[in-house]
């Protein structure tokens, strides 16, 4: 349950609705989500976060289905059961079938790892590695 209750569109205020507006034309969704709903007590944070979204996972160099399932892997390390539903399920809107999505856990399961692993014996960082992208 959350701490605050979800702003309804009817009792939003209207920078409130010029966002939920803007969402809803953006996503072609009849109405938004509880996360904006909640963030909506605060209207300024409401609409950065909102302009990050679309900034990040708009169009780019990733493709959309990409963007979603790293969305996913980060929220399912971060422990967050709202973006690991939400996300999922904007995932296999976009493509992600059951067994690409037991391949991408076994990939966060193992990153998790030998994450923890590298670090808890702060293994030194090989010359090969350290500028590749440059």
């Amino acid at each position: 349950m959350a701490l605050v209750p979800p702003i309804e569109y009817d009792a939003a205020s209207p920078a409130v609705r010029a966002v939920y507006d803007d969402i809803m034309a953006t996503r072609k969704v009849p109405a938004v989500n509880n996360f904006w709903k909640v963030l909506a007590h605060d209207p300024v944070q409401l609409a950065g976060v909102w302009a990050q979204v679309k900034a990040v996972m708009g169009d780019g160099a990733l493709d959309p289905l990409v963007k979603e399932m790293i969305y996913v892997a980060v929220s399912a390390t971060n422990n967050c059961e709202y973006c690991i539903h939400s996300h999922t399920a904007a995932a296999s809107k976009k493509g992600m079938t059951p067994a690409m999505f037991h391949e991408l856990m076994a990939v966060v399961a193992l990153a998790n790892a030998t994450n923890r692993l590298a670090n808890g014996y702060r293994i030194d960082v090989d010359p090969q590695f350290r500028n590749p992208l440059g």
